[in-house]
C-alpha cells in the first residue's frame, strides 16, 4: 500500500477463473479464509464480483468505475497473472485504461517481464521507484514491484487438499 500510495486495497475474491478448467472452492469459505489472513483497517475483502455476476476483470472494472465514479482504481495482480494476461478477456483495454501494479511472485518475475503484455506495453512501464505515481498518471501505466514473497498459490492449496 505504501509503495503504490494506496488509500485502501479491495481484495476481490473471484467466483471463478474462466481460464481454469476446475472451479474454486466455495466462495464463502474463501472469503472467510482471506478475512482471517488479513487484519488491516484499509484492506477490504469482498466478493463483489459474485454480485456483479462477473468473472471477467474488464467487466468488474467497468462496473466498479460506474458505481464508484470518484475513485481512481489501480489493478493489483501477481506476476503469474501478467505472464498469462494476454489470454484475459479485453486485456488490452484493461492495460490501456487502468494503472496496474504487478506484485512479484516466486519464479514468475522473469516470465512476467518477458510476457506478451509486458513486451507490447513496455513504453508505459513505470520504474518501481515511481510506483507511487501510478494513481496520479494521466492514462495508463504499469509497474512490477518486488518485495517479500510467498510461494503459496491457490493451485498449490488445491493440490495439497486445503480446499477440497
Amino acid at each position: 500500500m505504501k509503495a503504490v500510495n494506496l488509500d485502501a486495497v479491495w481484495w476481490l475474491v473471484s467466483p471463478g477463473n474462466p481460464l481454469k478448467a476446475n472451479g474454486p472452492a466455495d466462495i464463502e469459505r474463501r472469503v472467510r479464509a482471506c478475512r482471517d489472513l488479513v487484519d488491516h483497517p484499509r484492506v477490504h475483502v469482498t466478493d463483489i464480483e459474485r454480485y456483479f455476476g462477473s468473472s471477467y476483470t474488464a467487466n468488474t472494472l467497468q462496473r466498479l468505475s460506474r458505481r464508484y465514479s470518484g475513485v481512481r482504481f489501480i489493478w493489483l495482480m501477481g506476476a503469474d497473472n501478467l505472464a498469462s494476461f494476454h489470454h484475459w478477456e479485453d486485456w488490452q483495454w484493461i492495460i490501456e485504461t487502468y494503472p496496474i501494479c504487478v506484485l512479484a511472485r516466486p519464479g514468475d518475475q522473469v516470465h512476467a517481464g518477458l510476457s506478451p503484455a509486458a513486451q507490447r506495453y513496455a513504453e508505459i512501464r513505470v520504474p518501481a521507484s515511481q510506483a507511487a505515481s501510478l494513481g496520479r498518471r494521466k492514462g495508463a501505466g504499469w509497474c512490477l514491484l518486488t518485495g517479500p514473497m510467498s510461494d503459496t498459490s491457490s493451485t498449490r492449496l488445491r493440490a495439497d487438499g486445503v480446499w477440497s
